[in-house]
């Protein structure tokens, strides 16, 4: 979740509601499978990840288990969302991080760590509370992804239209911007951050 303080009724700040919509959360993993195979890396190599808004770490397990030297980082507002995550994701420790930030705030950018050849988010950055934030984050993704690295956003397009996204992610700097629609209200936006010159093949398989 990016932000508890958005327009819906949850209550990302209750451990007890938390543990009630993971209840209830369906298996996206078949999607986030689909979401990485647009990221062109090698699952040989070893890569720093960070997952974006990443809640419980479903769309983090699915990176763990496809590149199997990665390395990821749940970056979540809500501290119980956070708590379910270590427990979530024990099973690849010693190979995650957790950060709790506000992404409404740039500071988050600071907290992240990184840099990272590799962003994900599912479902979250739509949540923070307004399209004005939006384009603030894009840019701070930019900031924290290596020359050449990659953001795969599978998110709802309620907050702004698609053309709002792909312009911001323009302004951010991004190359190679492409959307997939998976329904009405469901895109997949990918973008690259410019390379450097002198930069060889990105862990490409």
């Amino acid at each position: 979740m990016a932000n508890a303080r958005d327009h819906s009724p949850h209550d990302w700040l209750s451990p007890q509601y938390v543990a009630d919509w993971i209840s209830k959360d369906g298996d996206r993993k078949p999607l986030f499978r689909e979401v990485l195979n647009l990221s062109g890396l090698d699952p040989d190599v070893g890569i720093e990840v960070l997952d974006l808004g990443g809640g419980y770490g479903m769309f983090g397990s699915v990176v763990l288990e496809r590149f199997p030297r990665s390395r990821v980082t749940v970056q979540d507002y809500s501290g119980p969302m956070l708590e379910q995550a270590r427990g979530y994701l024990a099973g690849f420790n010693g190979r995650t991080s957790f950060v709790l930030s506000d992404l409404r705030e740039h500071e988050w950018v600071g907290s992240a760590g990184g840099p990272f050849d590799l962003v994900v988010s599912a479902r979250a950055i739509h949540t923070i509370g307004g399209r004005q934030y939006i384009a603030d984050v894009y840019k701070g993704i930019y900031e924290l992804l290596k020359p050449g690295g990659v953001l795969l956003d599978c998110d709802y397009t309620y907050t702004a239209p698609l053309a709002e996204h792909l312009k911001w992610l323009g302004e951010a700097g991004f190359q190679g911007i492409t959307s997939k629609q998976q329904d009405a209200n469901l895109v997949i936006l990918t973008a690259r951050k410019r390379r450097t010159p002198d930069q060889g093949p990105l862990l490409q398989a």
